[in-house]
């Protein structure tokens, strides 16, 4: 079975290493979210796709879900020390040994995805990792300017910003992917959604991780031209996102924070089955009445054998798509 699954950061790294011990022999493309990606301190960082990559390799904080395990801070704290920031962004020793690479290899006139295809080497992630696109795209969020005079005026940040420094706690008025509009797939991506059996969406966030990557012009259209079933996994557990700020975001593009609303959102014309939580059972008849065929299961990946649950579930409602 071939498998293409857009992934953001935790979530989908998560939700993959489910994947994987449902249909260990199932050859799985990544496609990966690169409109978190931010330059600091001169380097250019992929949070992620090192997150699929880390967690996959067996390189990844596992309480945090983000970052190197057996991590140190020396360099962040000497950055620090010299009064070079921003601080508020914590990279640490081993983590910038990747950014370091990586931006070495784009000076030399790598593309993204030949420097990911290097990385994963070492880190033999068992899938193919592409980033969405090669070409710069950074998501902004719209936001009040605190330090405007009149109190009304209004900036946009980096959406790194908005969610380490600022943790969303301040409402988004709209979320930009710059660049996005203008960038190609990456090398790969469409041949692997042409060549897939099934795409699925993880639990990520659908504005910032999946959004993101369907805001990549021919990736959206290539997905609903497939002829293939696309199943979704809802990151909304009664009406909260399970983690992170997807409320916050989903507010900003004008969309209720409950299953069924996201599920809507992403469309008929795109989604063909979608998986709630079992609290969110009652939500299953809406989202059928949008033509979306739906089914209530346990979304809580508390484990492997929870997520691998899960994972299995949206294969077995994609072969019910298929009919």
């Amino acid at each position: 079975m071939r498998i293409v699954v857009l992934a953001g950061g935790i979530g989908g790294a998560r939700f993959l290493r489910g994947l994987m011990s449902a249909a260990p022999d199932a050859d799985i493309t990544v496609i990966g979210n690169t409109g978190d990606d931010i330059h600091l301190f001169g380097l250019k960082v992929c949070p992620d796709l090192d997150t699929v990559m880390y967690t996959l390799g067996g390189g990844i904080h596992e309480e945090q879900g983000w970052g190197r395990a057996d991590e140190t801070f020396t360099v962040k704290e000497e950055l620090a020390a010299y009064g070079v920031g921003p601080e508020w962004f914590g990279l640490g020793d081993r983590d910038f040994a990747t950014h370091i690479v990586r931006t070495q290899m784009i000076g030399a006139g790598y593309p993204l995805s030949a420097v990911t295809e290097a990385l994963c080497a070492r880190w033999q992630p068992g899938v193919r990792l592409l980033p969405m696109t090669d070409d710069r795209v950074e998501t902004h969020v719209l936001i009040d300017d605190p330090d405007a005079p009149d109190g009304e005026s209004r900036k946009a940040v980096h959406f790194q910003e908005y969610w380490v420094r600022l943790r969303a706690s301040v409402p988004a008025h709209a979320v930009v992917p710059v660049g996005a509009d203008q960038a190609k797939p990456a090398p790969g991506v469409l041949e692997a959604i042409a060549d897939a059996d099934v795409v699925l969406f993880p639990p990520s966030n659908p504005v910032v991780s999946v959004g993101t990557i369907l805001a990549v012009p021919g990736v959206r259209e290539a997905i609903a031209d497939a002829g293939i079933p696309v199943v979704g996994l809802s990151p909304i557990v009664g009406d909260a996102p399970v983690r992170g700020m997807a409320d916050k975001v989903l507010a900003a593009v004008g969309v209720e924070s409950t299953a069924a609303a996201v599920a809507k959102h992403y469309g008929s014309g795109l989604l063909d089955g979608w998986l709630v939580d079992t609290v969110d059972a009652g939500a299953v008849d809406e989202v059928e009445a949008a033509g979306i065929r739906c089914r209530a299961i346990p979304l809580m990946m508390t484990d492997l054998k929870a997520t691998a649950a899960m994972a299995a579930e949206a294969l077995m409602l994609a072969e019910e798509v298929r009919g």
